[in-house]
Order: C-alpha cells, then sequence, then structure tokens
C-alpha cells in the first residue's frame, strides 16, 4: 500500500499549512459534495487547527469553496484498514461516518492510483468499513458500502429514555408538532419520520428542532420517508452539522432499517433522494449493504487565514 504521507509529499511538495494555502479535491455522491484533504505531516494537530479555524470557512457556499463537508485524508489505517479517515461537517462538528462521503474518498484513492484493489478497507470513528470498488474500462461507476449492522439500543444511538426496546413509532414533540420517530445509528445518529407527502414538510423548521431536541445527547440527522412501495421509498434529509443536503448515504441506509422494523417494505430498497438513487439492502446476517456512484467535480487550492474570510458564521 503506498504511504499516504509519501504521497502527498511528492504530489504537493509542501505541507498543505505552509504559504498559506492548501490543495483539495471536490467530489460529490448524488449532490452531496465534499472536499477531499489531503494531510502531509502532523495530521492529528493540522486537522484539530483547520477544524478549529477554518473549516465553516471552507465549507460557506458564498466566502469558500462550498461543500457538506471535509474528508481529511488519507491519513495511516490501523488494525488492518487500507487506510483512515476523518469527516468533518460544515458547521466544524467531526462525523463518525458518512456515506456518500466514504464512496468519494474511495473514488478518489482509486483516482489517484493511492490503492490499486477494487477492494478498500477504511477505518472511521463508527469502525472499518469494507468498500467494494466496480471499475468499467478503468473508471470507478460505483462503490458498495458494507456499512455493518444497525445499532438499535437506544443508548448506543445515543437516546436518553427507557433502553429495554428499539425506538420504533415512538411519540416526540418538537416545534409544537407531535411526530411518530423511528431511531436508528449507522455509526451516527439518524431518526426516521414517515410521512406520505415528504416534499410539503417544513424540513428547515422542523430538521433543526429535531436535531437539537433534549433527547439526542450527540444530536440527530433527521429524515422524512414517503413508502412507494415494499422495494422503493423516497426520502428529504436535514443532516446534523449540515441542514438540508441533496443525499446522505447513512441515512438512506437508516431509513430501510426503520422501514423494515415498521414492517413497510422488504429488505431490498431502491431510496430515491433529491440528487439520485441508492441501493440498499438489509442482509439476513445484519449486514447494511449501500450501493452508489462518486464523481470528482475539479480539483483547485484554497488560502487559509485568510481576512476576507473575516466575520463568516
Amino acid at each position: 500500500m503506498p504511504d499516504a504521507h509519501r504521497y502527498a509529499r511528492e504530489r504537493y511538495g509542501m505541507s498543505l499549512m505552509e504559504n498559506g494555502g492548501m490543495q483539495f479535491s471536490k467530489y460529490h455522491a448524488l449532490g452531496n459534495d465534499y472536499l477531499v484533504i489531503d494531510p502531509t505531516r502532523d495530521t492529528e494537530t493540522k486537522a484539530a487547527e483547520l477544524a478549529a479555524a477554518e473549516i465553516v470557512r471552507i465549507c460557506h457556499r458564498n466566502y469558500g469553496i462550498g461543500s457538506d463537508g471535509i474528508l481529511w485524508g488519507p491519513l495511516p489505517g490501523r488494525d488492518g484498514a487500507d487506510f483512515s479517515l476523518r469527516i468533518f461537517n460544515p458547521d466544524g462538528s467531526e462525523a463518525e461516518m458518512c456515506g456518500n462521503g466514504i464512496r468519494c474518498f474511495a473514488k478518489f484513492v482509486y483516482d489517484h492510483k493511492l490503492n490499486p484493489e477494487t477492494q478498500l478497507k477504511v477505518e472511521t470513528m463508527a469502525g472499518i468499513k469494507v468498500l467494494k470498488l466496480m471499475a468499467r474500462a478503468g473508471k470507478i461507476e460505483s462503490v458498495r458500502v458494507d456499512m455493518g449492522s444497525p445499532i438499535l439500543q437506544r443508548s448506543k444511538i445515543p437516546m436518553r429514555g427507557d433502553d429495554e426496546a428499539p425506538v420504533v413509532g415512538e411519540v416526540l414533540k418538537a416545534e409544537g408538532q407531535k411526530f411518530e420517530i423511528t431511531a436508528v445509528s449507522m455509526g451516527n445518529p439518524h431518526v426516521v419520520i414517515f410521512d406520505d407527502n415528504p416534499d410539503n414538510v417544513p424540513l428547515a423548521r422542523y430538521g433543526p428542532a429535531i436535531e437539537n431536541h433534549k433527547s439526542f445527547p450527540q444530536r440527530t440527522n433527521v429524515h422524512f420517508v414517503q413508502v412507494c412501495s415494499s422495494s422503493e421509498i423516497i426520502m428529504r434529509t436535514w443532516e446534523r452539522g449540515a441542514g438540508i443536503t441533496q443525499a446522505c448515504g447513512t441515512g438512506a441506509c437508516a431509513c430501510v432499517v426503520a422501514c423494515v422494523l415498521n414492517k413497510k417494505t422488504g429488505r431490498n430498497v431502491l431510496v430515491h433522494l433529491p440528487g439520485g438513487d441508492l441501493r440498499v439492502e438489509w442482509t439476513g446476517d445484519d449486514r447494511v449493504l449501500m450501493t452508489g456512484p462518486a464523481e470528482e467535480v475539479f480539483q483547485g487550492d484554497i488560502p487559509i487565514n485568510n481576512p476576507a474570510y473575516s466575520g463568516v458564521q
């Protein structure tokens, strides 16, 4: 496996934090867009500095590049992983896992010849994820991610309250409304609410209220789901730390798990998101498999500690 630090030094010839600028590659997965940034040295320190000082500004769609988050890697992997990856939300917080982001990262690794294999193990805060890259004529067409087993125990989602049973069809009050929620963790927390017309839901109102509800000590992602058939659903998402997004990979997985728990669909489901479609399967051995595309948008560099960013929130 190529050494990630040596690769970055050879590619860029300097620390990303030197000379006041940093290189990036922008990718999207169903419109969920991320900046892949290669650290070169002192990665933990640099990531912490970047998270504290620059992430909100870099991700800002008017004053920065604009993105739904930053993929900080590749970093050296542990416990048999090829690489590890840190994921930062546009509000500066760090995410445990991101289904669309990890597909973007896998394509980045393949595009830049960091690992020639079509199977990849990536360490995240939610554990090591195994990815299979579907390539044709040397180009990645889709990436399948083994997301592992869903977490249904309330305290591990995490969610406050009685820990005896999964959170299925439980009433949650927010913004003067009552919502029947199903809570699932895919390494990060999700709330699923079934609705016959999610397009009419005032997501910008209900999303942040549920995300920051006192029941969720680490906040939560929020999804409104319409069931079309036993094998097809439509979803809209309010992402924790990001707001309304075009797609959410871990969210799509959580929605399919919630559908099965509520006996609304089978285990192999086509998920329609505003940015496109994902195929999600909750297998008989309790693994959730997610398959979808990822594309490079462009490469570039951006100054850091730029006075033009002053005052940007």
